[in-house]
């Protein structure tokens, strides 16, 4: 690999939302120019409005417009951008485009196409780290389709194990087995779902890891052999096998465990000769030992945890690596400042199943202040649309103390004005203040053991005669022109007192 240093002038974003702002924020900084590609829906979306040129790469559809690779590339060459910075989502984790981006003479801010092929396939992945000494969930050595394989696959795992597709993500293609009866049907609607969603309807095998809670290792490689982990990240609070709260550092991990499980990260990066920022996931069982389950070849949805708590900008360093430079630090010079959270704010109706919501948002007022940190996208009066992921904003707080940044969270979270789409912001005032968060003592079925609608009602805070007199006191306060409102939140039977 080349070591020269070619300096980067203008970058592509290939992505929408909040991320691309977020890039975009950070090459501003570097002063370098920007390049926004949007759908025709997304055409006075903020993002599109922040960069310095803007081009319109289809209809709204993410398939006619986002994924089309030349239309992309195309893009950037009408422009004369030099770099393309994939974000997440979308294209980031496609070796055809990272291929056709240097093919183009273009760079790809992010890791080569070999790369991003091993670390795409799971069955790849842990063919590349078998020799590494990292730990795995004990499973199958490759793919398995015939029910006879697998019910001899089964009874040397063990029950309970877990169905998985090797090309796959959010819980696609994943089913869980308690029963061996059921093994033959579970196995036929993972390939099913696989081929659906992936076009691979390879699946293995492992076993069901108990009581899981899920840990994540940001880690930086420059094109120079330089490697360092940034610490981890943990990501047990999910729906739909989807993260929705994160935070850094873990609750769970002391520094031995830390810095075995950031080794093993930085081996498993070298394994496919990685540049760039990546994450390696790994799962944690009930006796803290861990076990290796996937590596993200991309920017994480959760990147600003991690520089709350060690002040690093990942962008910046993703652009520098992929100009050549060698690494700003070394492992000795990072750090822990702090504790760090992060709410996914997903447009979703939480009662209804965590189903996506759309429309107008008729009011956005996002919380601000000391150690509140808000990556967002939208802007009131902006259209939440169907044709694109529910996020709106990721709200993150940081603290010097857990529990510093618990109770700013909550506080944040009590400023947050979403009003015209359902959100998750009351499920995740409900998620952080509940005593198993706080505690540190939950895993990845927190969801499943602990919520219910119902939960999401928070009583008043006094009781029912002193919040009457509040009422009518507040009413008395204002004038004809100021009357208070009572507005309908998304918790299910709960109001809210608005005096403006």
């Amino acid at each position: 690999m080349s070591q020269e240093i070619r300096p980067i002038t203008k970058i592509l974003v290939a992505n929408r939302g909040e991320i691309a702002l977020r890039v975009m924020r950070t090459a501003r900084e570097m002063g370098l120019a920007t390049v926004a590609v949007h759908s025709e829906a997304d055409a006075h979306a903020p993002f599109v409005h922040a960069a310095d040129e803007a081009v319109c790469v289809g209809p709204a559809p993410s398939n006619e417009s986002y994924l089309v690779i030349e239309h992309i590339v195309q893009a950037a060459l009408d422009t004369g951008a030099d770099a393309i910075h994939p974000g997440y989502g979308f294209l980031s984790e496609n070796s055809a485009f990272a291929e056709a981006v240097e093919a183009a003479g273009i760079r790809f801010i992010g890791p080569h196409p070999h790369a991003i092929q091993v670390m795409g396939s799971k069955l790849a992945a842990k063919d590349a780290v078998a020799q590494r000494n990292i730990p795995m969930v004990p499973g199958t050595e490759g793919a398995v389709s015939d029910p006879a394989d697998a019910k001899r696959e089964a009874e040397r795992i063990g029950f309970p194990l877990l169905i998985k597709a090797s090309a796959g993500g959010g819980g696609k293609g994943m089913r869980a087995v308690h029963d061996p009866a059921l093994l033959e049907e579970e196995l036929q609607r993972a390939i099913s779902e696989a081929e659906r969603s992936f076009g691979d309807g390879a699946v293995f095998i492992e076993r069901l890891v108990q009581q899981p809670r899920h840990i994540e290792i940001q880690v930086l490689c420059d094109m120079h052999g330089n490697a360092v982990h940034l610490f981890e990240r943990e990501c047990s609070i999910q729906r739909r096998h989807q993260k929705v709260v994160e935070e850094a550092p873990s609750a769970l991990l002391d520094d031995d465990l830390r810095k075995a499980m950031g080794q093993c990260a930085i081996e498993v990066a070298r394994s496919c000769s990685y540049v760039g920022a990546g994450t390696v996931e790994f799962l944690v069982d009930a006796s803290r030992e861990f076990f290796f389950l996937e590596m993200n070849t991309r920017l994480q949805v959760e990147h600003p945890v991690t520089e709350l708590i060690t002040g690093v900008d990942l962008v910046k360093e993703q652009i520098r690596i992929a100009e050549g430079h060698t690494l700003s630090f070394k492992q000795e010079d990072l750090t822990i400042q702090g504790h760090a959270l992060e709410l996914r704010v997903y447009a979703e109706d939480v009662p209804g199943g965590f189903l996506p919501s759309t429309g107008t948002l008729t009011r956005y007022s996002p919380p601000s202040g000391p150690g509140i940190r808000v990556d967002d996208g939208v802007v009131e009066g902006g259209e939440v649309s169907m044709h694109y992921d529910p996020m709106l904003a990721k709200l993150c707080t940081h603290g010097q103390t857990r529990e510093a940044a618990i109770e700013r969270m909550l506080r944040a979270i009590e400023d947050y004005e979403v009003h015209g789409v359902d959100t998750t912001l009351d499920f995740g005032h409900f998620a952080v203040n509940h005593e198993a968060f706080r505690s540190g003592q939950f895993d990845t079925g927190f969801v499943a053991e602990h919520f219910t609608p119902e939960k999401l009602t928070r009583p008043w805070p006094c009781d029912d005669d002193t919040a009457a007199e509040l009422i009518l006191g507040a009413v008395a306060r204002v004038g004809e022109s100021e009357k208070p409102r009572f507005e309908e939140t998304s918790n299910v039977g709960a109001w809210r007192l608005r005096v403006r």
